[in-house]
């Protein structure tokens, strides 16, 4: 039997986790010949590598010395926590990763706990140790302290640690002294990590994960906690509900650097995929076919915010995507429960839109991208924060936040935050740097960002996490300016937007196309306002002087997808196609809206 090592690389978001992978597999010599070191091989996903950030767990493995490391390089932030906390199940022990300046932050807290509580056993990794400022030792106490605060065993708080760069390819255990490589890492891995238990007995899994191929359909993954698994084996797979159902194992796959290597059987502690297992689910157990027992079941923290997805029926639908039709939509959103375990979705009241209800506004709009990019259309409602009745309270979720900003905008974070029932519980100063921390309702943060990022010329780190569900806080102030809405359908021309620039802000482009109802621009008063940017100048053959000026245009305002979601109203839309995020009005004629706010108010 080969000697395993199971681990999981956890850190906050930015800390250099993906890099480290890398370097661990350039040690294997796993880098094929098409890629070349330095291109985070392990964020294959455009999305991640566009964004910088892991949104999906993955499995590779390194031989070093005879041992095989199977590492899961997990996502750092919170909203991914539905990730986090089904592949901690596979590993027997985790690296902590910290950047030596930043220290310990929010979201490193948040997959710690999971760790801790899953009883794995840790190193800790103070990363970035060339950074100029840099304060491992201080970084390790905090560490220390971060463990005992959330109960860490006394074999945990007994953890190793290691300094280094992974961006300069190096790990010591003495930060003063540079090395030529991470050997040291790997060295401390075979060390302190345990090896999986060999248990004797009838085959038990637990599937954390799932893998698809066009060719032999849905594959099951996790570590083999028990007994051993043959090809060709029958299998009883217990549902999460108890329930069970027999199956046979086709195909056995284990993995090897990238690939994943065919075998005839598998034994307990090693992490495989099975081919050929019908009809599971994440959660699910692959057990004796005569005598199955089930494991514990992942435990998912709940969802705390919720979208309504509804079919684009903007007069421009169709025009861009090739999934179009409510029945499109429902499919992919259902597909979509299989693996992403913190989603749920629940028709709506009409039979084309579904309630969609996730982490946070990062966890629902990178599924709005990913499907986007997989050519739907689709509009998507203002975020909602879930409010729940606990002992006859209203409650709300509320978020652990912190901000990191230079000093001169430390006075501006502080009033924006504290304006929507932010309480702030600590400052620290860091340099130049102030880190502020606050306890916020979930529904102040939506939009926050994009204003302190404003308010503080783009140099605000802003991150949070959820921490429970506390009384309702009272009202927050919404936006407190009005929209610009389209009056008719046709081509915006230089001419009318130039007139109209006084009214506010416009988020389009001359001689964009633009529909009845759509929202082009943002008013500077409170009240929305109808305009026509469809206007052209009328040609006469009189001249004058003074009526020729040349259109001086200010440069639209362009937003990402979580801006315009952060953005919106309770009566607008984000249409959604491939090419085109467009803002707009739920009902787009002008006498219907002034209908429906009489009967509201």
């Amino acid at each position: 039997m080969q000697n395993i090592r199971n681990i999981a690389i956890i850190a906050h978001v930015d800390h250099g986790k993906t890099t480290l992978v890398d370097k661990m597999l350039m040690l294997g010599n796993l880098f094929k010949d098409h890629e070349k070191p330095g291109e985070l091989i392990m964020d294959s996903n455009d999305l991640e590598r566009e964004r910088g950030i892991t949104i999906l767990a993955k499995n590779v493995s390194v031989n070093y010395k005879g041992t095989k490391i199977n590492i899961i390089d997990t996502p750092g932030h919170a909203d991914f926590g539905g990730e986090v906390e089904r592949v901690l199940n596979m590993a027997d022990g985790v690296l902590l990763l910290v950047d030596a300046f930043e220290g310990t932050m929010p979201q490193t807290r948040f997959v710690l706990s999971k760790a801790i509580e899953l009883g794995l056993k840790p190193i800790v990794v103070v990363n970035k140790v060339d950074k100029q400022n840099c304060r491992p030792d201080e970084v390790q106490e905090q560490v220390f302290d971060l463990m005992y605060s959330l109960g860490a065993t006394e074999d945990q708080m007994n953890f190793p640690t290691i300094y280094g760069s992974s961006k300069n390819g190096w790990m010591s255990t003495d930060w003063r002294k540079e090395t030529t490589d991470i050997v040291p890492l790997i060295d401390a891995i075979i060390e302190f990590i345990p090896a999986p238990e060999q248990k004797e007995g009838t085959p038990q899994m637990l599937i954390t994960s799932l893998d698809y191929s066009t060719y032999v359909g849905r594959i099951a993954i996790g570590r083999l906690t028990r007994g051993e698994l043959l090809v060709n084996q029958n299998i009883t797979l217990v549902k999460r509900d108890g329930t069970h159902k027999r199956s046979r194992i086709k195909e056995i796959l284990v993995y090897e650097g990238f690939a994943k290597m065919k075998v005839e059987k598998v034994k307990s502690g090693e992490i495989c995929a099975l081919v050929g297992i019908e009809g599971f689910d994440i959660g699910d157990t692959v057990a004796d076919y005569e005598n199955p027992e089930a494991l514990p079941t992942i435990n998912i923290d709940e969802p705390t915010m919720s979208m309504l997805f509804t079919i684009n029926d903007s007069p421009f639908y169709g025009q861009d995507g090739k999934y179009v039709t409510s029945s499109h939509l429902k499919n992919r959103l259902y597909k979509e429960l299989e693996k992403n375990l913190a989603l749920r979705v629940e028709p709506a009241d009409t039979s084309e839109a579904y309630n969609v209800f996730g982490r946070g506004v990062l966890h629902l709009s990178v599924l709005i991208e990913t499907m986007r990019r997989e050519g739907f259309e689709l509009q998507v409602g203002q975020p909602q924060v879930i409010i729940k009745v606990i002992d006859g309270v209203r409650c709300e979720p509320v978020e652990e936040m912190t901000i990191d900003v230079s000093e001169e905008f430390s006075g501006k974070a502080i009033d924006m935050v504290t304006k929507r029932k932010g309480e702030m519980q600590s400052m620290e100063i860091k340099g130049d740097r102030v880190v502020l921390q606050f306890i916020i309702p979930s529904r102040g943060i939506i939009g926050l960002r994009t204003n302190l990022l404003t308010a503080t010329a783009g140099e605000a780190i802003i991150s949070h996490r959820f921490i429970e569900f506390q009384p309702y806080k009272g009202d927050i102030e919404k936006r407190n300016v009005g929209a610009l809405i389209a009056l008719e359908a046709g081509t915006a021309f230089a001419y009318a937007i130039d007139k109209l620039q006084d009214r506010g802000k416009f988020f389009i482009n001359p001689q964009e196309e633009v529909y009845t109802g759509q929202v082009v621009g943002e008013n500077s008063r409170a009240d929305d306002i109808v305009i026509n940017v469809t206007k052209s100048k009328k040609l006469t053959n009189i001249r004058a002087s003074g009526t020729d000026d040349k259109a001086r245009l200010i440069p639209p305002i362009k937003f990402s997808l979580e801006e315009a979601l952060e953005y919106i109203q309770a009566d607008e839309y984000v249409e959604v196609t491939p090419n085109y995020i467009r803002l707009r009005k739920i009902y787009l004629d002008e006498n219907e809206r002034k209908r429906r706010s009489k009967t509201i108010s």
